[in-house]
């Protein structure tokens, strides 16, 4: 079980095999990643930045996201490994999806948290 200070829930990693990606599909959003992050990835995948750029990230104002591609009634992020339903990227995956789901955005919305994650379970 992993915990973080400040949050009233832990996280149990080993549901992720019985989810399907619920934390990487679903409604559009932004997966932010940094240079460094983008990096790593393009070497990876024997890219030149420009091409990694051009190929999965998009600008969001002053940052870059990860794309998005259709996936049944939504969307999923670019690396989804759709047959496997799981990340396709998972041990360079960037540090919004590692942090995941500590962020302190569901310190307030739990209810959301709950329905996208069954690795929740709250603290005594």
């Amino acid at each position: 079980m992993k915990t973080k200070r400040g949050f009233n829930y832990g996280f149990d990693a080993s549901k992720c095999a019985q989810c399907g990606g619920k934390c990487c599909t679903g409604e559009s959003g932004h997966i932010f990643i940094d240079a460094k992050e983008a990096a790593r990835l393009s070497e990876h995948l024997k890219l030149s930045i420009e091409e990694f750029k051009t190929k999965y990230l998009t600008k969001v104002g002053a940052k870059m996201s990860l794309k998005e591609k259709e996936f049944e009634d939504g969307f999923a992020c670019i690396f989804f490994d759709e047959a496997r339903r799981n990340c396709g990227i998972y041990a360079l995956r960037p540090k919004q999806c590692r942090t995941f789901p500590f962020w302190d955005y569901f310190k307030n919305h739990q209810k959301e948290l709950e329905e996208e994650c069954i690795g929740i379970c709250y603290l005594p």
